[in-house]
């Protein structure tokens, strides 16, 4: 039971450090002379344009930044009622308040990932002065790991569902 314990802890905790680098970190849509994300557009890796509401489609950018930024902080949230349920809950009792937050997560960067693969080429092309040298790009692993979170928050949240405490 410990060490399944163990496993539920280290896969909670890898979840929100994969949230927490793909909302972080400047490498959603990448190419040989740059790297965008939901924050900032920078070339040659000196020049560094912060998205704001100058740009065309913001709100759709503020969309994906917004819920990034949630499905981090639920996960998170969700990692302290586990806590708090393992000293609370009554033995057989399922840990559903955890498993609930955490498929929130899971929902919160699903649809950013989903509103950012959709919208991407929308914002590139409306906004070209910044996007000039992107066309040769492609996702970036900051995307690839906003995706694996999504997948990895998912089973976090159905093994919450189906764990009972036991002694």
């Amino acid at each position: 039971m410990l060490v399944l314990l163990a496993f539920i802890i280290a896969f909670h905790i890898t979840s929100a450090a994969l949230l927490f680098i793909a909302t972080i970190d400047n490498a959603w849509w990448v190419g040989d002379e740059f790297f965008a994300d939901v924050w900032r557009i920078c070339t040659n890796n000196t020049n560094c344009t912060v998205i704001n509401d100058s740009f065309q489609e913001y709100s759709t950018l503020q969309a994906v930044q917004a819920t990034m930024i949630l499905s981090t902080i639920l996960c998170c949230i969700a990692f302290f009622i586990f806590v708090l349920q393992l000293f609370r809950l009554k033995q057989g009792e399922r840990f559903v308040l955890t498993s609930i937050i955490q498929l929130m997560a899971c929902l919160c960067v699903m649809i950013a990932a989903s509103i950012y693969t959709d919208r991407r080429e929308d914002i590139h092309e409306k906004n070209m002065q910044f996007y000039y040298m992107t066309k040769g790009g492609s996702y970036g692993y900051s995307y690839i790991l906003a995706w694996v979170a999504f997948a990895c928050t998912f089973v976090s949240g159905m093994m919450y569902l189906i764990l009972r405490k036991r002694k």
